[in-house]
């Protein structure tokens, strides 16, 4: 409830602290901790992400000049950077990777009738990863290639509010198709995917485990058709056929019948052709799921342009995960925070008013309001004229 309070501390008011706080009892982290607790560490890593900080020093030097505001802050005295240093290399990134999952879970549901560009009752995940370069003399552990270093994103993205639900990270070597084990597969859900990911085995799991996937095929695929529906070539589609794989390797690992739906532009000209274990939804449908991939790209380079995950404040493992859970922690934070106060701006707009106002007292849907700051502008289009003609 607001009383005064820093908008920071606002913004923090919106976390589950109580499950925060059996994550860190699970882990022990704070395990014969006299002052800097789990709690203080994640605080002050939020505040770098929210005020653009980029070392340790810059969180040091900020905080510090408001030294006296720091207790309304939720940080319970200073902050200095071996102290936040020696946190984020010694407590378990695990404790963060688990609260991100839990403010997910508070998340989701409040996106759950969010449109994204298809009719469809059904969840929609699109899934892919993307790389983040570092030096290899100083992240070693992450080797890529013999002179590169990266860590690696993979990341099941529900597009109902662009909500991360599952994120593995890893160094630049694994390929993201190992990592389709890893994920809880959902009964009658869809899953889009890029070519990059075909492997016929692991997509037969979607299938029986009553998942639809929706995947760009590759040129090399052999296959027999089975059945070819009738399609309206006036919409772009130019067919709709069921198809049975006759590579002996690709044949053996999926059993069943695939849908291959070929789609062209009529405007730009280009071709698409995907693959898919659904034949209820009609074709034009199954072409604008794929087309809807776009929006996990859109998400990395979003949490890239605003987020700090690519120049890091450690250059241990742990360090670097800890502070990318963090950064998902205030990306899922500042959406709830959207639908919770029911704000119409964007998360960016969002994100570059709370980076400048976190020691404000100001009431935090007042700070939010679109239209509190239109008609502040409009009010102020009101000025002497410097040259009148």
């Amino acid at each position: 409830m607001y009383a005064g309070q820093l908008v920071f501390a606002q913004l923090m008011d919106h976390l589950p602290w109580h499950s925060f706080r059996r994550i860190v009892e699970r882990y022990r982290g704070d395990h014969r901790v006299r002052d800097f607790s789990c709690a203080n560490q994640f605080r002050a890593m939020a505040f770098a992400q929210f005020t653009y900080r980029d070392s340790l020093r810059d969180i040091e030097t900020c905080l510090d000049a408001q030294l006296a505001k720091l207790y309304h802050l939720g940080i319970r005295g200073r902050v200095a950077r071996s102290t936040l240093a020696d946190a984020n290399e010694t407590r378990d990134w695990r404790i963060y990777a688990e609260f991100a999952q839990a403010l997910i879970a508070i998340a989701r549901p409040l996106y759950a009738e969010e449109p994204f560009g298809v009719e469809l009752k059904e969840t929609v995940y699109a899934f892919d990863a993307t790389t983040i370069d570092l030096c290899l003399s100083v992240f070693p552990w992450a080797r890529f290639q013999s002179t590169k270093a990266a860590v690696r994103l993979h990341t099941l993205l529900d597009l109902r509010g662009n909500i991360p639900t599952f994120i593995h990270i890893s160094d630049g070597k694994l390929h993201e198709v190992s990592v389709l084990d890893q994920l809880i597969v959902e009964p009658g859900a869809f899953y889009v995917m890029d070519r990059g990911l075909i492997d016929f085995e692991r997509l037969y799991r979607f299938h029986i485990e009553r998942a639809f996937f929706v995947i760009k095929a590759r040129s090399s695929l052999r296959f027999r058709r089975r059945y070819t529906q009738q399609v309206d070539r006036g919409s772009g589609l130019v067919c709709d056929q069921t198809i049975v794989l006759t590579d002996p390797h690709s044949a053996q690992r999926y059993l069943e019948a695939l849908r291959r739906v070929r789609f062209r532009d009529p405007q730009s000209g280009k071709s698409l052709v995907v693959l898919t274990n659904n034949f209820a939804l009609p074709a034009l449908t199954i072409c604008a799921l794929y087309r809807c991939r776009w929006q996990v790209e859109l998400f990395f380079k979003w949490i890239k342009q605003h987020l700090r995950i690519k120049s890091f404040f450690g250059t241990s493992e742990n360090a670097v995960k800890t502070q990318i859970w963090i950064a998902v922690s205030v990306y899922v934070l500042v959406a709830i925070v959207k639908k919770r106060l029911k704000l119409e701006a964007s998360l960016y707009e969002l994100l570059q008013i709370l980076s400048l106002t976190m020691f404000e007292r100001t009431e935090l849907h007042q700070l939010l309001t679109l239209e509190r700051i239109e008609s502040a502008m409009a009010a102020s289009t009101n000025q002497l004229k410097l040259f009148d003609f």
